[in-house]
């Protein structure tokens, strides 16, 4: 899952969001300076991601993209499901996703000091372009998609991704809605909910 479903899947403890926020940029166990709560917020991103990477549903959402995008393929399904999370937010939030999204920014902000230094500098384009919020759109989720491709090593085409997702849109929208509930299911029992 992409950044808004890690945020969303960590319940309300700000220390387990920011952890579970940096997930990414946290590797082995190299807790060192984190809270309890964040730390409890990394192994729940990774707990996320372990459920996801294997789940067969999300299988089927990475095969129709492996064709074109080969290993990226898990990354694009990531942000796609990121954009049915956002566009469906009514059905899943108990606020505003403007209000939502910035709350979120408020928490991880101030834990700025603690963030990996990767995290800080991804901060500083996704809080003034409000990624969260503009996931909920096509252009928000092309943007995304085309910043990720600008980013990598190898050629990987995902600035072509929001393509894919328009021509078989409503095969991973009902992907996304059966997933998504296992996958909150799974997370609130990671966190003893």
């Amino acid at each position: 899952m992409n950044y808004l479903a890690h945020l969303f899947l960590s319940g309300s403890d700000p220390e387990v969001m920011t952890g579970n926020f940096i997930g990414d940029h946290v590797k082995g166990k190299n807790y060192k300076g984190f809270s309890s709560g964040m730390i409890r917020g990394v192994e729940l991103h990774r707990a996320i991601d372990l459920f996801t990477d294997n789940h067969f549903i999300v299988s089927k959402s990475k095969q129709r993209l492996r064709p074109a995008f080969h290993k990226y393929a898990p990354v694009i399904v990531d942000v796609f499901y990121d954009h049915f999370l956002a566009s469906q937010w009514t059905s899943y939030g108990k606020q505003p996703l403007h209000d939502y999204t910035q709350q979120v920014y408020n928490e991880i902000l101030s834990r700025h000091a603690l963030l990996p230094a990767r995290a800080q500098y991804m901060l500083k384009y996704m809080v003034p372009q409000n990624w969260l919020l503009n996931y909920a759109h096509l252009g928000g989720i092309h943007k995304a998609l085309s910043g990720m491709a600008s980013r990598t090593t190898f050629e990987s085409g995902m600035e072509k991704a929001t393509q894919w997702l328009e021509k078989d849109y409503d095969q991973y929208k009902r992907e996304f809605e059966m997933f998504f509930p296992e996958l909150i299911v799974h997370a609130k029992e990671f966190l003893g909910e």
